[in-house]
């Protein structure tokens, strides 16, 4: 964490029986010079086949390694293709994935609950959410621009970023 550019929080559903969607939504920060940056809105979006069954909720920390890994967050939406393997029994579950594409150095942590087995082929998509970003932010606000600490974090934001500012 100490040696973080940035980090992606996203909550992510996903169900299927043989094919699959999830969809989510969360936050993205990047590391400043004076601190941590307000918190950007995105959302995720996929489909996958393969065998599976069952639906789940995960909770992902990604851990941005990279200047780029950030700068990948601040533009309007990234696609990755890979493959899943996923479980989840009950409030305890796990899932590892694999992607080809361009993707900067990151370290992925989650949390899942359902019930749910698969191996599969995903398509995944993310992007920023402009919408929320306007509605947080009381004006429109690019996503660049708030993770670069260009825009002033609002009043909400202040407890996220003040347990960020321990690390």
């Amino acid at each position: 964490m100490r040696a973080a550019k940035g980090l992606a929080i996203l909550t992510v559903t996903k169900a299927g029986f043989i094919g699959s969607v999830r969809g989510g939504i969360g936050v993205v920060v990047a590391r400043t010079e004076k601190g941590w940056s307000g918190p950007s809105a995105i959302g995720t979006g996929g489909l996958g086949v393969g065998f599976q069954a069952g639906a789940e909720i995960s909770e992902f920390v990604t851990v941005l390694n990279t200047p780029a890994a950030v700068e990948a967050f601040a533009k309007q939406g990234n696609v990755t293709l890979g493959g899943n393997l996923s479980v989840a029994a009950g409030p305890i579950g796990r899932a590892a994935e694999a992607g080809v594409g361009l993707q900067a150095a990151v370290y992925t942590y989650s949390r899942s609950e359902g019930l749910f087995a698969g191996v599969s082929l995903e398509g995944t998509g993310i992007g920023t959410r402009d919408d929320a970003n306007t509605a947080y932010y009381g004006r429109p606000v690019a996503a660049g621009d708030i993770l670069a600490g260009k825009v002033e974090p609002p009043a909400g934001a202040q407890s996220l970023l003040a347990e960020l500012s321990k690390y």
